[in-house]
């Protein structure tokens, strides 16, 4: 990014926060409308409850800040990063918009910061959800009865090394109960990645060398049509849901390959992607004798990916390497609970039941590499059937909950038609979780809980196939992999404004990745998935208090881990810090200056490198009674974000060297009319199913 650009953009938001800091201040406060009663309080920005972190957003300096995903860059624990949302030493998460999952990243850019009235991070997730949960972020909006047609504009510019463009537009109309919706999307986006990867071994009894050169460029164009309807009348609801996903890819790789200290020859690949998927989702809920509750939740998933790869060398004798792969994947899914007061505690019991096939047909149309990257035709099923139960109860300022999980789990592996008995397999799993707290006040609370889960990899990993990479590197997965056993044990506490989190997890069978020499006629180096044994510590401590107009939010971290693969460690700690700020400046100008920074250290087999500063910040402004929201954001502004890694595994040394385009700036401009709450009041009923689709 110019420069010319970037100290512009810096020089006018320090101006803007300077100005903000200075200017008159206004109090805090949650305002709530009760048939035509105001009652203004006061309350902490984020308060935990039991193992829950409730930040409440109405009447907070985050109200006016833009859209939901704004507002979750700037909470405790949550990070935002290319409209991805993590939570700080957590696995995957769960997203629920009003008690829905969340089916598409587009719908927290639509939803508008000041249409949030609190935000749920929910850090031990009970028997309820999947074991492979590791939190739930339940975001609840405001109430909205307007009858009528609303519309939705959202265009979203940006500019790093590449210009990409994304617009979406919503339709929705209410009348009565019934409550319709109509929505399409279009996302052009390009990306540009550089780097260098040095493999260093001993092959022959003599130092090798086999290295290569990126410059990988990632233009695709993803469009979205999806619509549904809700109906909703007394204490019963139901409503259904379908989107269509196409997507249009086309990677390009120009780089070169050495051996030793021989010449490099240029190399270029290109990977040509098609892929759709069809989603199906239904729901029913009731309330009967006033205190039952009964859900269930129903999906269909349906998805095709096709590759084509072509690998030429322009300026060598060196053959070219074509490859085609299709994945073709279903799922069916259902999940169905009751929910209801027992032994003055909230009961809930239930059932949540699978199947998922997914093939992959891999033709390599090189005759010499087909004698060590063959082609294969792999076919996995999966019938998964599991009932849960969990019980929550309050004791004065205790506070307990306790729950079960147990699933059956049925593995068809099949090669080329012929069963792989190795890898086939039949399993019944029992998972735990407990959890106990103690609230001191309002504002000082203590939990501890356990959790046992068993985590399953991602089907793409799953599979027997090879990939060519170069003329002396495969990539591949590894059909033997073992589901992974994590034992998992969290405090979680707060005292006035700050917090600790802390997790000691013990993983049986998780699975990294590792490079070594594959047995072939010439040197040949195989990147893949192992099963390892890991034990890890994450733990954070944040402090976040509104001070008038500036809401800052302070987290120290660390990873620590201890790895062994024969003989090597894998034990260096990660330090970690994030310095989020927000400015609420006069005139509804809002302002956002987030820095973070991390040390080099070790997670699984990879060591990252040093990024002791990286610097983002925004300025946005609601207009028209805040149906209409403007906002400049820059990231990455000093260019300093470092995605170096080393990994040392079989006795292979490798030295990744890269660079993202993540330096860059951007404009969202949402217009709203009439603007309404999330649509599908569905739950997910397989959601790591679909993860690992």
């Amino acid at each position: 990014m110019n420069a010319k650009i970037i100290i512009p953009i810096i020089a006018a938001l320090l101006t803007a926060s300077t100005f903000g800091s200075q200017a008159q201040e206004v109090a805090d406060s949650l305002t709530r409308e009760l048939q035509d009663v105001v009652v203004t309080a006061k309350q902490p920005a984020t308060k935990l409850v039991g193992t829950t972190l409730v930040s409440t957003i109405a009447g907070s300096n985050l109200a006016d800040l833009g859209n939901a995903l704004d507002v979750l860059a700037q909470l405790p624990m949550i990070k935002v990063e290319d409209n991805a949302v993590n939570v700080i030493g957590k696995g995957s998460v769960e997203i629920y918009i009003d008690g829905r999952p969340m089916r598409d990243e587009m719908e927290l850019q639509q939803m508008l910061s000041s249409n949030l009235r609190k935000v749920e991070l929910q850090m031990a997730p009970g028997a309820e959800y999947e074991s492979t949960t590791g939190a739930v972020l339940r975001i609840t909006t405001k109430r909205n009865f307007a009858q009528g047609l609303s519309v939705t504009d959202q265009l979203h510019l940006q500019c790093r090394r590449r210009w990409s463009v994304m617009d979406y537009l919503g339709l929705n109309y209410r009348f009565g109960s019934w409550d319709i919706y109509l929505n399409g999307s279009y996302n052009h986006d390009d990306k540009i990645i550089k780097g260098t990867t040095t493999n260093t071994l001993t092959y022959d009894g003599k130092e090798t060398i086999v290295g290569s050169s990126q410059h990988n460029r990632f233009p695709s164009n993803t469009g979205t049509i999806c619509g549904g309807f809700n109906y909703a009348q007394g204490n019963q609801s139901f409503g259904a849901y379908y989107r269509y996903n196409p997507e249009r890819g086309d990677f390009t790789n120009n780089g070169s390959e050495w051996l030793n200290s021989e010449a490099p020859i240029s190399r270029v690949i290109d990977k040509d992607t098609r892929t759709y998927s069809h989603l199906v989702s239904m729901y029913y809920e009731n309330t009967f004798a006033d205190k039952y509750l009964l859900h269930f939740d129903g999906d269909y998933k349906h998805s095709v990916a096709d590759n084509s790869v072509a690998t030429t060398y322009p300026d060598a004798t060196a053959d070219n390497v074509n490859s085609n792969d299709s994945r073709h994947s279903t799922l069916w899914a259902g999940k169905l609970y009751l929910n209801f007061p027992l032994a003055k505690g909230d009961f809930t019991v239930g059932t949540q039941d699978s199947y998922t096939h997914t093939s992959l047909d891999y033709r390599m149309l090189n005759a010499t590499v087909d004698q060590y990257i063959p082609s294969s035709l792999t076919d996995a099923r999966q019938t998964s059937a599991a009932v849960f139960a969990s019980w929550a109860r309050m004791f004065g300022k205790f506070n307990m909950s306790v729950g079960a999980r147990y699933e059956y789990v049925d593995y068809d592996f099949r090669v080329d038609g012929k069963r792989d008995e190795d890898v086939s397999r039949r399993d019944h799993m029992l998972t735990p979780d407990i959890s106990l707290g103690y609230s001191f006040n309002d504002r000082s609370q203590i939990n501890l809980s356990y959790k046992m889960a068993t985590v399953r990899p991602p089907y793409s990993q799953l599979t027997s196939s090879l990939s060519y990479v170069g003329l002396h590197e495969i990539e591949g997965g590894n059909p033997a992999l073992r589901d992974e056993k994590m034992h998992d044990i969290q405090l979680f506490g707060m005292w006035n404004d700050f917090m600790l989190q802390a997790d000691l997890t013990r993983g049986i069978d998780t699975y990294a990745f590792v490079k070594r020499l594959y047995p072939a006629d010439n040197l040949q180096l195989l990147m893949h998935p192992v099963n390892i044994n890991v034990t890890a510590l994450s733990a954070c401590l944040v402090w976040s208090r509104p001070i008038r107009r500036w809401t800052p939010n302070i987290t120290l971290g660390i990873y620590k881990q201890w790895l062994d693969i024969y003989g090597t460690n894998y034990n260096r700690p990660i330090f970690s810090y994030y310095f989020d700020n927000t400015f609420a400046l006069p005139k509804g100008w809002n302002l956002t200056v987030n820095m973070s920074g991390q040390g080099r250290g070790d997670m699984h087999t990879n060591q990252f490198g040093t990024t002791w500063f990286t610097m983002d910040a925004s300025i946005g402004k609601t207009l028209f009674n805040k149906s209409f929201t403007l906002k400049l954001s820059a990231t990455d502004i000093f260019n300093t974000a470092n995605n170096d890694w080393t990994m040392n595994t079989y006795g292979v040394f490798v030295d990744k060297q890269q660079k993202y385009d993540r330096q860059g700036i951007s404009l969202n401009i949402i217009y709203q009319f009439n603007p309404r709450k999330s649509k599908y009041k569905g739950n997910a009923a397989a959601e790591s199913e679909m993860n690992r689709l």
